[in-house]
């Protein structure tokens, strides 16, 4: 079935149920970044490959709503599929409310999957209709009458994460979990967030790409679990191993019935942003409304925890390393043999896999050369790709999931001769990361108002970037997860103080559309940086170990102080990384962390 035809078929399953408006967000029941092929309805509808977009479809309009990271990619992804392209400013800009608001006819019918919408954003949505007495269907699930070859749900096994990996145990963790119940005066807590879930019990799958968890939902009373899991996932034997920790695995369409059988008297703690409105809605004791404890507990990696990390950065960098060998001995060679981005994906997973410990990509890696660099979150694929040849800038995202620890890393290499534009704006943005790489603040305080000194160096030069500078990374986990942000555009809250252990991005960039794009990316951690009668102070420890290549700086724009941070972060990395690697990987090594003069 085409796109178009796939439009048609919608319209034609929203006139048969009088629906007026089809919303579809880009969720699952657990409110996932990534997700499984059955719920990939977006990418089916509209062929947008995005991680973030929210579509609206009427009788006569089709629209996705994405934000600027997005905006090129989706004008060529959505060409021909009937959807027209709406730019917001920010993933989490509501501006399809709104439209849903203005658009749709008082007393009409807007339908969204309870089933993959948030309580939060169905809050949201229906205050902005409420005036319009527009009513919500949130039975139907019209795109799945119409998706007659839709995939099915994964049956991939869960596996247990061994206490060495873990650091804690299950009962260690749940025991944290209910004193935060106890202080809410909950008798149970409901969790659907998979990172969570899989932090919690200490288990692990691949249920979804790039993330090693597992579809589940997770009841916690006083004295027992309830772990809501397809059947055949978990085996006989993990069954009896949770068994003994208070643990009952249960079917996995089963957590509705039980949220629907537990007692009036009882009083229920849920996460409204991370919890769908298909559960809440069979709820019939008291509920209280609280950020998932484990969120924050998962965020503060523990000293075993960062031990771990630590060695896998070791090994990573030692791939990297091996990797850039090859790539440079590539480019070099590109007039006789031809290189494109597709490649560049490939001899990563390569070099990466000879790793102790790794098990997959941690998010889809981006090869993007000269003009697809502007796109900040590009994907090459058979059907679109460049040749690396000439003269310009290559920048590679890309990260690993090992069995104890989580890697991203973005790095820009020359290809050619580098323009001096292209080498001002890179030294800018290296200015910027080492800005923030260099940061003491304030134990506890808002992780976004540290987002303006990253920022400085580029707004100095009155240019900007749309994504934001840093988000949390998980332990062997997501790669993308909270509760922390670096982002101007998030609200400074409670949730995001940040707190000794987290792991967070640090990647500002610059991005010329049609031209180029540099981002550089390390992952660094909190670290206690001293007392003082102010107060407790924080700093990073950059964990990423891999070279920054210096081909592209304008050396007389870096100030000494910033200079100095380089080559002491060069000598850290050949420190660390010269007795993994050998022969022309050794070399490179040697060579890229030579001193900035």
């Amino acid at each position: 079935m085409s796109r178009t035809e796939a439009l048609t078929a919608l319209r034609r399953e929203m006139q048969k149920e009088k629906v007026d408006a089809c919303l579809i967000p880009s969720a699952d029941p657990h409110l996932s970044e990534y997700l499984p092929a059955y719920w990939q309805i977006r990418k089916w509808l509209t062929g947008f490959t995005g991680s973030v977009g929210t579509v609206v479809v009427t009788q006569d309009f089709a629209g996705i709503w994405v934000d600027s990271r997005y905006w090129i990619q989706a004008e060529a992804e959505l060409a021909g599929s009937g959807v027209e392209l709406m730019k917001i400013g920010v993933a989490t800009d509501p501006a399809h409310t709104a439209w849903l608001a203005k658009h749709v006819p008082t007393g009409g019918v807007i339908a969204v999957d309870g089933r993959a919408l948030g309580l939060a954003a169905r809050d949201a949505l229906q205050e902005q209709v409420s005036a319009k007495s527009i009513n919500l269907e949130l039975s139907l699930d019209l795109p799945g009458a119409c998706w007659f070859d839709r995939p099915e749900l994964p049956t991939e096994p869960v596996r247990e994460l061994t206490l060495e990996h873990a650091g804690q145990s299950r009962q260690e963790k749940l025991a944290r979990v209910r004193e935060v119940m106890r202080e809410h005066g909950a008798q149970w807590h409901l969790i659907s967030t998979l990172d969570d879930i899989a932090w919690l019990f200490n288990l692990r799958g691949a249920d979804v790409s790039f993330n090693p968890v597992f579809l589940a939902h997770a009841l916690i009373g006083p004295d027992r679990v309830e772990l809501f899991v397809l059947p055949g996932k978990i085996d006989a034997t993990l069954a009896r191993i949770l068994s003994a920790d208070g643990i009952e695995v249960r079917p996995y369409f089963e957590a509705a019935e039980a949220l629907g059988a537990l007692e009036q008297h009882y009083l229920l703690m849920f996460d409204p942003a991370r919890t769908t409105c298909a559960l809440i809605d069979r709820v019939s004791c008291q509920t209280i409304r609280a950020i998932n404890p484990s969120t924050f507990f998962k965020s503060q990696k523990t000293f075993a925890e960062l031990s771990h990390v630590r060695r896998v950065m070791e090994n990573d960098g030692a791939a990297l390393c091996e990797f850039f060998v090859w790539l440079e001995d590539a480019i070099a060679r590109s007039q006789e043999v031809p290189l494109d981005e597709l490649m560049i994906d490939e001899r990563l997973l390569t070099a990466r896999a000879k790793q102790p410990g790794f098990v997959s990509r941690s998010f889809g890696t981006i090869a993007a050369y000269n003009a697809n660099g502007a796109m900040p979150h590009y994907r090459a694929t058979p059907e679109s790709f460049a040749q690396i040849a000439g003269n310009g800038l290559l920048l590679i995202d890309s990260g690993g999931q090992y069995v104890g620890g989580t890697t991203d890393i973005t790095r820009v290499v020359p290809v050619g001769q580098p323009s001096a534009e292209q080498k001002d704006d890179y030294t800018a943005v290296l200015r910027a990361m080492i800005a923030l790489s260099r940061l003491r603040f304030p134990l506890g305080v808002a992780s976004p108002m540290l987002d303006a000194v990253a920022r400085a160096p580029l707004w100095e030069r009155l240019a900007e970037y749309g994504h934001g500078t840093g988000h949390g990374v998980g332990y062997y986990l997501n790669v993308h997860e909270g509760p922390q942000v670096i982002s101007y555009r998030a609200a400074p809250a409670p949730h995001t103080a940040m707190q000794p252990g987290m792991i967070t991005s640090n990647e500002p960039g610059l991005y010329r559309p049609g031209r180029w794009g540099i981002r550089i990316e390390n992952l660094v951690c909190n670290v206690s940086a001293g007392i003082s009668e102010f107060g407790e102070f924080l700093q990073f420890e950059t964990l990423t170990l891999c070279p920054i290549d210096t081909r592209c700086i304008q050396r007389a724009q870096l100030r000494a102080d910033e200079v100095e941070w380089l080559n002491h972060y060069h000598a850290e990395v050949r420190r660390r990384l010269q007795a993994k690697v050998s022969g022309p990987a050794l070399k490179w090594l040697l060579h890229r962390t030579e001193p900035l003069l």
